[in-house]
């Protein structure tokens, strides 16, 4: 039997103009597996906690103080718990709270002169990491495109000069998903 890979739209809740990334992934995927995929698309560094809420269930990394309850991630594929049409979340940074709603858009056998994952399309870059989640976002939007902003330039210089939010290398983003996960 080949190989399924689950085509999805991973979009920032919360954020305008929007941001998101369509990734190829293939279905015997873990959850785990899946968490680095969204990471690298979208261009998080994985340096805070996440979780996926799927038919109201919580998967993430155990806690080891038992204090978030969740499915251990590693033991779950994506085609065990979901589908072709099937939306699922996952939250990024607990504290700055990143919400990204999934969708399985299509379910198909697997292309075998291609390789997998892969991120063949998307829009803007991704926030950066500790802004304060969409909230702080949009006062970082506010602050680059507008000059006389009062932190135009402390956002700017915070941002780096390479930050442009318009920005996003599909190709690169493929690059770094097939090293990386």
């Amino acid at each position: 039997m080949p190989r399924q890979i689950f085509q999805l739209t991973v979009s920032l809740a919360g954020v305008r103009p929007p941001v998101w990334r369509r990734v190829l992934v293939p279905g015997g995927y873990t959850l785990d597996r899946v968490h680095r995929v969204v990471q690298h698309a979208m261009g998080w560094r994985d340096c805070h906690l996440h979780s996926f809420e799927i038919d109201g269930l919580q998967y993430g990394e155990p806690d080891p103080d038992g204090e978030l309850a969740v499915r251990d991630e590693l033991d779950v594929r994506l085609d065990a718990v979901v589908g072709k049409g099937s939306r699922f979340h996952y939250t990024y940074d607990f504290g700055d709270w990143w919400e990204h709603d999934l969708l399985v858009e299509d379910v198909c056998s697997a292309d075998p002169d291609e390789r997998y994952p892969s991120c063949p399309q998307g829009e803007r870059a991704c926030p950066p990491e500790d802004v304060g989640g969409p909230s702080g976002y949009a006062v970082l939007l506010a602050a680059l495109t507008d000059p006389a902003h009062r932190e135009h330039w402390t956002m700017r210089e915070w941002a780096g000069a390479g930050f442009d939010p318009d920005v996003f290398d599909a190709t690169r983003a493929t690059t770094l998903l097939r090293r990386l996960c």
